[in-house]
């Protein structure tokens, strides 16, 4: 540190200010992108193929039926227990009469036209048309079962959305890292301007151009480092107000991967830091007494 105040003064809080502001744009895109996966995640976890079966069905067989499905690489698992949810055609009725607000039972009396059925989940390496198609064809081929049901186009839009959500935001999270690098770049710059004679005055008495150049870089890294614990502190506070003010939000956080990124703004702060100082030193450190004018 000392040798770092020898070399006089430099505007701290413009480099600290600017690196902030970028580096908070960027964890806000790592954010959004960390609750756009895990949304997807948990919208593909939930996606439900309906297998309706035959009326009539002994209880034996409506056991067969399922242990034959729960069998399936397709089926979903949690704590080795496969999610395959019964739903008895009474159920389903009410189900029915609740969410649309009609009573079948007006024109068709005590006559349940439904069936009952096989919800079952789907793992996530299977939520694409193509593979949705295939379970349905295998699923159909079972005795007793009625029909196979999904909504289709449903998974291909959901992908869709989601590809188009990672790509808009890996765009912003480039032309962001590229504003960082010619923002702070300007600033240091400017910053060691005014230190431009210094480092040409430790090279007259025989300084070493690594010497010269060490107490800049390690300033430049801690400036990095304030700038992105600064950010990272910013972007928690807001993550928090967020989830306590928006209903459901607090389902999508996962702290192990909020570390993970604040882990990674911090070193992008410092390596900005030093690769920014590191090049503008450089520049001085090359340039001839007449240039320095």
């Amino acid at each position: 540190m000392s040798k770092i105040k020898k070399l006089g003064n430099t505007p701290n809080a413009m480099v600290i200010i600017s690196l902030t502001i970028a580096l908070f744009l960027i964890g806000l895109c790592g954010l959004l992108t960390l609750n756009a996966r895990k949304l997807a995640e948990l919208v593909k976890q939930n996606v439900e193929v309906q297998v309706y079966l035959d009326n009539d069905l002994t209880t034996s067989k409506l056991d067969s039926i399922f242990k034959l499905i729960a069998k399936k690489d397709f089926v979903l698992k949690k704590d080795n227990s496969p999610q395959i949810n019964f739903i008895s055609k009474e159920v389903a009725a009410k189900q029915f009469i609740e969410e649309s607000g009609e009573d079948y039972r007006k024109l068709l009396g005590n006559n349940n036209p439904l069936f009952n059925l096989y919800s079952v989940k789907i793992k996530e390496e299977f939520f694409n048309e193509v593979k949705l198609k295939e379970i349905k064809a295998d699923l159909e081929k079972l005795s007793g079962v009625h029909e196979v049901a999904y909504v289709e186009n449903f998974v291909d839009e959901v992908n869709k959305n989601i590809s188009k959500i990672y790509l808009i935001l890996s765009v912003f999270v480039v032309l962001l890292l590229v504003i960082i690098v010619i923002l702070v770049n300007n600033t240091i710059k400017l910053s060691l301007y005014s230190q431009r004679f210094l480092i040409r005055s430790m090279q007259l008495v025989g300084a070493t151009n690594q010497f010269i150049r060490k107490p800049f870089v390690v300033k430049g890294a801690l400036q990095g480092l304030i700038s992105g614990l600064v950010a990272c502190t910013l972007l928690i506070i807001l993550q928090q107000l967020a989830v306590q003010k928006i209903e459901g939000l607090g389902v999508l956080q996962e702290t192990s991967k909020l570390i993970i990124l604040t882990l990674g703004i911090l070193i992008i702060g410092t390596l900005i830091g030093i690769l920014s100082t590191f090049q503008s030193v450089e520049r001085y450190l090359k340039l001839s007494l007449d240039e320095l004018y």
